[in-house]
């Protein structure tokens, strides 16, 4: 066995089998397919990092990206598929993104505000999935409006819906298609989180983090991360490559 690929596998694969969480809570990433089989992009992308290993693979899916965080700090999981956020730094490390998702507002119809920058004023309620990648941005950045947490993102829409929050938080495509056939709301035109999403992993596994880099950056130029999220009805625009800066 080549010792560089041994010592990848002791560090992505210590138990010899590839352990990794997907979010649920981000259905543009991943979802679960109607036969019960996980799917989407976080999950073709774990399927191949495990066949270039060489190993097996074991998935694990969490409602939340909080409790795929947790999982993978508890070492109950080798890698996780997670946005990247400064607060998570501290913990985790992360490859180069390899998708790129926005977070806007959902408004009523009837809402004064026109801009995801209209939001943060006194006495603004934001329905808002705790731990989310979106929910610790807006904790660094809001200054008057407050948030009201959820467990998750789906529980942030359906208490907007209910009237519980004047506005929702949220994953563009989610809150999007929670407004779809709904008359009384409207999603704002603009963003206020460009989000990155990467491979999470323990901190100090250089050799893995080195594989996964160039792998992603050989799936990147070959085409294959941008046409995993056309498979599952997503947007092949979402698809970035390795190194791409992340958002000021």
């Amino acid at each position: 066995m080549d010792v560089s690929m041994h010592i990848i596998r002791s560090e992505l694969a210590p138990l010899g089998r590839l352990r990794v969480a997907i979010n649920l809570g981000n259905p543009v990433l991943a979802q679960r397919a109607a036969d019960g089989t996980l799917a989407g992009v976080s999950v073709d992308l774990a399927w191949e990092i495990a066949v270039r290993l060489g190993v097996e693979m074991e998935l694990s899916n969490f409602a939340t990206a909080g409790a795929a965080v947790a999982a993978l700090q508890d070492q109950a999981c080798d890698l996780a598929f997670l946005a990247i956020d400064p607060d998570r730094r501290t913990v985790l490390d992360y490859t180069a993104p390899y998708v790129r998702i926005e977070a806007s507002y959902l408004v009523p119809s009837e809402s004064r505000f026109r801009s995801v920058r209209d939001v943060d004023v006194a006495d603004v309620t934001i329905a808002s999935g705790l731990n989310t990648a979106y929910d610790l941005f807006l904790n660094r950045s809001l200054k008057q409006a407050r948030r009201i947490h959820t467990p998750s993102s789906q529980a942030a829409v359906a208490l907007f819906l209910e009237g519980g929050a004047d506005v929702c938080a949220g994953v563009r495509q989610t809150v999007e298609a929670a407004a779809r056939d709904r008359a009384g709301v409207r999603l704002l035109p603009d963003s206020f989180q460009a989000i990155d999403q990467a491979v999470a992993l323990p901190r100090e596994r250089p050799h893995g983090r080195g594989f996964l880099e160039a792998l992603f950056e050989d799936l990147v130029a070959s085409g294959f991360v941008a046409r995993r999220p056309v498979a599952s009805g997503q947007d092949a625009a979402l698809a970035i490559g390795p190194g791409r800066p992340a958002p000021a």
